[in-house]
């Protein structure tokens, strides 16, 4: 009687159905969700000349100061406002003349250039028109562009990261089918991001009028997320 017992736990783990395995599968899958951006961030600044470094950094401090306080005038605050780029270089002026052995003459230094531009974080995008309107007033004469973002895209990455795996599970699915198998337990996920910018607009500083604004359309942004996933597949027979 104890030996029949003994056997027992045996014959009900024999009596159990399990799939046999048939290998793994890996599929890719693609989230992407859309939105409108919330900020963005500009470029710009100021660009003088001078007959010495001297001459021509007096005038860029001088209209950079005016930049500066008509961005914060403009609501700006002082943490949004960083110095990206300055330098101060030699204007050179060549010539084809050679000297009495035929050699060409070194370029004259003839004045300096300095630049001084910083990036402006516009948390408002109702006022950008009319900040880029007016530093281009003030006196500001470069402008590298604008970039767009999402202060926050944490929720907007997560509902890609759904997306992205609903549509790895429907393709393996569906290839399992074909394959007369069955998915089983997931063996890895892995991920990667990114997110596009929207395209580059033309920009029109009308500095004529008082109440002008640069037309400016900030789009939609692209969240996206593709992640790859390995299941486990079983034949389905027992």
């Amino acid at each position: 009687m104890r030996r029949l017992v003994a056997l027992a736990p045996f014959a009900l783990l024999a009596s159990v159905s399990l799939p046999a395995y048939a290998g793994t599968i890996t599929i890719e899958g693609h989230g992407e969700v859309m939105a409108a951006p919330d900020m963005a961030q500009i470029n710009s600044g100021v660009t003088t000349q001078g007959a010495t470094a001297r001459e021509a950094l007096d005038a860029n401090t001088a209209a950079m100061a005016d930049l500066i306080a008509e961005l914060k005038a403009a609501g700006i605050e002082a943490r949004d406002i960083q110095t990206s780029g300055f330098s101060v270089n030699p204007n050179y002026v060549y010539t084809d003349e050679r000297d009495a052995n035929g050699y060409s003459l070194p370029p004259k230094i003839n004045g300096y250039q300095v630049a001084n531009t910083v990036t402006v974080t516009v948390r408002n995008l109702d006022s950008l028109g009319a900040i880029l309107d007016k530093s281009v007033t003030v006196g500001a004469n470069t402008v590298n562009g604008v970039t767009f973002a999402v202060a926050d895209p944490s929720e907007l990455y997560n509902e890609a990261r759904k997306a992205a795996f609903e549509d790895a599970r429907t393709k393996a699915e569906l290839y399992a089918a074909a394959a007369g198998a069955t998915l089983e337990e997931i063996q890895s996920i892995s991920e990667t991001q990114g997110f596009n910018n929207p395209q580059p607009y033309p920009m029109y500083a009308r500095a004529e009028a008082a109440d002008s604004s640069v037309p400016v359309e900030a789009g939609e942004m692209a969240f996206a997320i593709n992640v790859n996933v390995q299941w486990e597949m079983g034949t389905g027979a027992e």
